[in-house]
Parts: C-alpha cells; structure tokens; sequence
C-alpha cells in the first residue's frame, strides 16, 4: 500500500450483483465506497424517464466535472460525507460503483487516469430478465453493454495493463475464490469481510435505492443466482442478442475459478 489511498472503478451495467458488489468492498475496515456518481450527470445530459428521475437531480450533483474532480480527490462531496461516524479515517481504499451506460459522450474521462479499473459482466438474459421486471421499455443502450466493451479497451490503453474482469456466474458459484483473485488483480489485499454483510440500508446508497435495492437490502452476502431464465418477450431477446457479442468479448479475459 502506498500513503496516497488507492481508487478503484468497478465497471457494470445495471443488474449485475453490482450492488452486492459494492456491499462487499464497503464492509472493508480500510474502504470508503460511492454509489454511482455520475447517476445524476447522465440524467440531466440525456434528459430520460427513469424511476425517481426528480429525486436523483435533485439529491445528487448534476455537473459531471465536479464529480470527476471528486474522484480525482480535489473535492469532499459524497465521499467525505460521514452521518454517522462510521467510517474509517484515512481509509486506504476508495470504491467507486460505476454504470457504463452512464458515460455518455459529454462526461470526459480524463478522470480514469487515477484509478485502477476492473469490469463486472453478466449474461444479458439474466440482466435484462431482472432490468425488465424495475423498467418495461429497455434498449441495447439502457444496459451499458456496447459502452461496457469500449470502456474496457479505453481503460487497458489508458493503464497498459488488461483490467481484470469478473463473470456474476463465476462469482456467485465460489465467492470466496473469485473475490480473493479480483483483490489479487487490483494489488489489494483479500479480506474475508467481503464475503458477508449485514443486512439493511447504507448512508452511502444513491437516492435510487429505495426503488432498485430491495433486494440487497435483504441480502447478507452473494446468493448463488438460479436457473437462468428464459427469455419470451421478442423485443427481450433481440436486445439479448446485441448484447452477445459484447459480453463475449469481455469474457474471453474473464478470470477463471479454476
């Protein structure tokens, strides 16, 4: 470890245990984590409907070069917020929970240079089986697939290194193997504490939460995911389809559980 705290950006798309994810690196003594931080800077670009649209401008900051200078370290923001008093002082980690669809073309990403970056995946029948139950209307661009694979390749030419890449399935089935060799990916150390997590809420949740976590509010760890599922709806299938070859292109350098 070195004095200044490491920054690591988890890269996913939307219904990918990225939340669990996230659970799993806050329950760290040595990390601080941020849900999302440029929920609020992709909704005021685009201008789209999404669940609490209000709520997210109004509670989160809209001006993605404040947030980028917030994980860059030149800000307090989100990340020095502390209610409670809970969290470690001088934490030797920052976790940052990343949706790649939200880095539309205006957000820069001069900010990435700083951090070190890993690439979360998950089978698209399974995304867009769950995304499809929280937001009837779903397009190829809704769940960050295709802006997933580009920013694979941004961050590994902008680092020189290949970013580790983590498969949910392979995680799900042995939590304590794939988290031990994400940590060994990142340079980190393995802490068992990210295996298990109390239930409930987190200060540190986006505004958002309270209509996409229901589920890993419930949750105290990684629940192995169960059959998956059959697609039906045509509209379902055909974004399934476009997605493909962008989560095999991430997979071919996905760890192995072996």
């Amino acid at each position: 470890m070195t004095d200044e705290p490491i920054k690591i950006a988890m890269w996913s798309g939307p219904r990918n245990i990225s939340t669990a994810m996230m659970r799993a690196f806050e329950n760290r003594s040595d990390c601080r984590v941020i849900d999302e931080p440029f929920y609020a800077s992709y909704m005021a670009i685009t201008g789209l409907d999404h669940p609490m649209r209000a709520d997210i401008l109004a509670h989160h900051e809209t001006d993605w070069r404040r947030v980028a200078a917030e994980l860059e370290g030149e800000l307090g923001g989100e990340l020095a917020d502390d209610p409670d008093g809970q969290l470690p002082a001088g934490p030797t980690l920052y976790y940052q929970k990343h949706m790649t669809h939200h880095m539309v073309p205006e957000i820069g990403r001069g900010w990435m240079a700083a951090c070190r970056h890993a690439f979360l995946i998950r089978r698209p029948e399974r995304v867009l089986a769950s995304y499809a139950r929280k937001r009837a209307d779903v397009t190829l661009a809704d769940i960050g697939f295709e802006q997933q694979a580009a920013l694979f390749d941004h961050a590994r030419a902008l680092t020189g290194v290949t970013p580790p890449v983590i498969d949910a399935d392979a995680l799900l089935a042995n939590p304590p193997v794939m988290i031990e060799k994400l940590c060994r990916a990142l340079a980190i150390p393995f802490d068992s504490a990210m295996l298990t997590w109390p239930p409930g809420k987190r200060f540190s949740d986006g505004i958002w939460a309270d209509h996409w976590y229901d589920a890993v509010r419930k949750s105290t760890g990684f629940q192995e995911a169960n059959t998956a599922p059959e697609l039906e709806d045509a509209r379902l299938i055909a974004v399934a389809d476009a997605a493909r070859p962008h989560y095999d292109y991430l997979g071919n350098s996905a760890i192995s559980a072996n």
